[in-house]
């Protein structure tokens, strides 16, 4: 779609940081269908940029503070009109062929009263789509008219919303998650910190929040178990009782070799590590962020001696 098109525009954003082995097949994939890519990136220091900019992307380089925050900024930043379509992906989420055929009908000729779309994601790990488990069918907010909708205020697992009705849209959006282990469990440790510290700080949501209702559309229903049922069952306990659920009662163990990896590590490790940090808040606020005390190392048989001047070295 040209910019000179009489089409309605399509503005898609991507979010990147190091994100050169990727960048080019997202930008090739939302290019085919937009009037305008903007790429929002926070501080990459490989060829993210080179490699974006020759796929025909704005770069914009911002400052990450969150998810939610930067989603936000890089919306207010793209100047649309109120009427604008936008679609948001990130560094590593490709268009299948049929979701860019149904994206591009959507915002050519919507549903009367419709204002934005719910696609959904195919999540990859090592290569291979993970098809099973609790991942699935995993629907997102990711198209709507810029003045109805925007990135809710959440430190993890945010959602888009919008003021208006949604519809769903054919085909998947490809996750390829084309990290290696050690940066994924990276990640993961980073957003079971955000996790732990969102549930900490629990309020009531706002309405720029996912509602959480039993007859809302899958993601408002899965907002509602996770804050009246999983969160009131015992620490740990959770953690193994969804892995059950994932790996055998959803069948993830048909996910093969790589799939056993992918449900152990998303719904057992990954859970059991946020329990695991809200249990450190509630227990040990103050223990590692000091020296162990003196008391504490004489009631572990630790050797020490204070005041006395430490050995001279030998020769």
């Amino acid at each position: 779609m040209s910019p000179g098109s009489a089409e309605p525009r399509l503005t898609s954003i991507v979010l990147t940081f190091n994100s050169e082995k990727t960048i080019e097949c997202v930008v090739r994939a939302v290019g085919g269908v937009s009037s305008r890519v903007i790429v929002v990136d926070s501080g990459s220091t490989d060829r993210t940029r080179e490699i974006a900019e020759a796929a025909g992307a704005e770069f914009i380089e911002h400052p990450f503070e969150n998810y939610s925050r930067q989603r936000r900024w890089a919306q207010e930043i793209a100047g649309l009109g109120p009427d604008e379509w936008v679609l948001h992906v990130d560094s590593d989420e490709v268009l299948s062929d049929e979701l860019a055929k149904s994206v591009q009908a959507a915002v050519t000729s919507p549903p009367s009263g419709v204002d934005g779309f719910l696609v959904q994601r195919l999540s990859y790990f090592w290569g291979k789509p993970i098809r099973h488990g609790h991942m699935n069918p995993s629907w997102h907010l990711r198209l709507y008219r810029a003045g109805k909708g925007r990135c809710e205020d959440r430190l993890y697992d945010q959602h888009y919303v919008i003021d208006g009705e949604s519809a769903k849209l054919k085909g998947h959006l490809l996750d390829l998650q084309w990290v290696d282990l050690y940066s994924w469990t990276a990640s993961h440790n980073r957003w079971s910190s955000a996790e732990a510290q969102e549930r900490l700080s629990l309020e009531e949501p706002s309405e720029d929040q996912l509602q959480a209702s039993l007859v809302g559309d899958r993601r408002e229903r899965k907002r509602w178990l996770k804050n009246n049922i999983w969160y009131r069952m015992p620490l740990f306990a959770r953690p193994a009782a969804f892995f059950i659920y994932s790996y055998f009662i959803k069948l993830g163990f048909l996910d093969g070799t790589s799939g056993l990896v992918y449900h152990v590590l998303q719904a057992f490790w990954f859970r059991f590590l946020v329990d695991a940090k809200i249990l450190e808040h509630h227990r040990y606020p103050q223990l590692l962020n000091m020296p162990p005390t003196e008391e504490w190392l004489a009631r572990n048989g630790a050797s020490f001696s204070v005041g006395k001047e430490a050995p001279e070295a030998e020769g």
